[in-house]
This record gives C-alpha cells, sequence and structure tokens, in this order.
C-alpha cells in the first residue's frame, strides 16, 4: 500500500499545495479572526492573543507550503517532504482528536480529524519510494 502511487508523488505536493494554502495558510495569516467564525470557534472580546496566534499558526503553515511547492518541483526533496508531511499530519490528527475527546472544539474542528486521516492514508498511498 504504501508508495502505491508514487509516480505521482509531485503531483499530489503540488494539488496539497494549491488546496492548503488557499484554505489554511492564507486565510489563517492575514484573517485568523474570519477564518475562526468561519470554523464556528466563538471569538471573545479580547482578541490581540487570538489574531497574533492565528498569524504564527498561518505563518508556520506557509513555511510548510513552500516546502511542499520546492518538493512538487524538485525530486531531490520530494521525499522529505513527505517525511515532513507525515509529521504535520499525524500531530494534527493528534491535536484535534485530543480537543475532541476533551470537548473544547466545534464541530467543524472535529470533522478536521477525517481530513487528517485521509492525508496520512494518501501521503502513504503517494510517498516516493526511490
Amino acid at each position: 500500500m504504501i508508495g502505491i502511487y508514487a509516480a505521482h508523488a509531485q503531483s499530489f505536493l503540488l494539488v496539497l499545495g494549491i488546496i492548503t494554502t488557499l484554505a489554511f495558510a492564507l486565510p489563517l495569516f492575514f484573517a485568523p479572526l474570519k477564518w475562526a467564525r468561519l470554523m464556528l470557534f466563538k471569538v471573545p472580546e479580547d482578541i490581540d492573543l487570538n489574531v497574533y496566534f492565528g498569524r504564527c499558526l498561518g505563518a508556520f503553515i506557509l513555511v510548510v507550503e513552500m516546502m511542499i511547492f520546492r518538493g512538487a518541483f524538485d525530486p531531490a526533496i520530494t521525499r522529505i517532504t513527505f517525511d515532513i508531511l507525515f509529521a504535520v499530519f499525524g500531530i494534527m490528527l493528534v491535536v484535534h482528536l485530543y480537543g475532541w475527546l476533551k470537548e473544547i472544539q466545534p464541530v467543524t474542528e472535529n470533522l478536521e480529524n477525517i481530513m487528517w486521516a485521509v492525508l496520512l492514508v494518501l501521503a502513504a498511498l503517494f510517498y516516493p519510494l526511490t
């Protein structure tokens, strides 16, 4: 199962990078509270810390996006890009499972558990073996 679609690893990275940049990285970096409201979070009155953490998360995601796009076009780093994605997807799955179990996040974040699990499976399917 691992690497069954390895021949398309770079195409997978390109599609993944476009989708996640537009859906997560840029919205979190530029408008974290609008994104939070869209995800059904309750936003408190004092928002400075929320904006700070949202923009920090957006910046982190933009770094991952840069790696995704480099891996999509540079075969020399495609495999390390997938290794990084396994770590990101796995840790994000744990974060979202924790929030679901503690009942401290909106349903939209609970549904993200499915997305992170699917991304882990897709990363395994497209993992470049060579």
